[in-house]
Parts: C-alpha cells; sequence; structure tokens
C-alpha cells in the first residue's frame, strides 16, 4: 500500500473525534478549524460531550470524507490548534 492509499472509499460519512478542555466553546473551534475544508458542514453534524468532572470536552464530528488528503489536512489543524488535546 502506498502512502496514498487508503482501505477507505470515498466519499464515505467519516467521524472526526477532538478533545478540548472544558473552558473551550466547542462548536466555533470547529467552524474554525473543520468548516474551512469540509461542504456544507452544520451543527447537525456536531456532537458535544462535557467529560463528567467538566474539565474537558469531547466532541465528535462526522463529516461526508471526499478523500485521503482532506482528512489529513484537517487532522493537521486540529494538531496545529492550540485548544485541541488530542484528535482521533
Amino acid at each position: 500500500m502506498t502512502e496514498e492509499e487508503t482501505l477507505l472509499e470515498f466519499p464515505c460519512r467519516f467521524p472526526i473525534k477532538i478533545m478540548v478542555r472544558g473552558e473551550i466553546d466547542a462548536h466555533p473551534l470547529v467552524m474554525e478549524v473543520v468548516a474551512p475544508h469540509v461542504d456544507d458542514l452544520s451543527a447537525d453534524n456536531i456532537v458535544v460531550r462535557p467529560s463528567k468532572q467538566g474539565n474537558f470536552i469531547a466532541i465528535t464530528v462526522e463529516i461526508e470524507a471526499t478523500s485521503k488528503a482532506q482528512l489529513d489536512t484537517i487532522y493537521q489543524a486540529l494538531t496545529d490548534h492550540e485548544h485541541v488535546l488530542m484528535s482521533l
């Protein structure tokens, strides 16, 4: 398998999981970082779950992924963002 090959078949629905600190407003962060790389991202595609003690927020964003390059770009933007602790 070469670097550009993937087991995914595009386009496909793809969940992106993001972890941030509890004081971060999740929806604006997602719209700032993920939305520029996705067509028609809406609040309906974003699920926010605070941790039990409220210290962290788990965010799941389901997108219509169109390519491996698109996913790589989104994950790099998340990695580079100062408020993102982890993304999967």
